[in-house]
């Protein structure tokens, strides 16, 4: 047992309105004007580290190694994005959550995020 293993099972939700700035015509991932794919892996992302960034020690935080998701459905400007990610295994400083991020009640996209423990200075001083 490490001591993330007490965090399994943990789960954080944040959200975002669909901006500008947030379509493919804007990311250069499509020509529409619709919430973008890699802005919807940000918000996945962000919901993972927030989720465990308080709870992992100080000093230490989480980089983002692997993301594994779908886009289900295209979202609008001024829409509600819903995400809620759920930490579903710990592997000594790996942690596997799974995502999913929802307009109103309909699925528009999900998948697995994984990211890595890691001790900020020392991770930086190796750059």
């Amino acid at each position: 047992m490490t001591e993330f293993d007490t965090l399994k099972g943990l789960r954080h939700s944040e959200q975002l309105v669909v901006e500008h700035k947030d379509t493919a015509a804007v990311y250069g991932s499509g020509a529409l004007e619709v919430f973008a794919t890699p802005a919807m892996i940000a918000l996945m992302e962000k919901t993972c580290l927030m989720g465990v960034c308080y709870k992992i020690g100080e000093g230490n935080t989480t980089v983002g190694i692997a993301v594994n998701i779908k886009h289900l459905k295209a979202s609008p400007v001024g829409a509600t994005i819903h995400c809620e990610a759920e930490l579903m295994e710990v592997d000594r400083r790996r942690l596997v959550f799974s995502v999913k991020c929802f307009e109103g009640d309909t699925l528009v996209g999900e998948g697995s995020h994984e990211r890595f423990v890691v001790e900020s200075a020392k991770f930086m001083a190796k750059l």
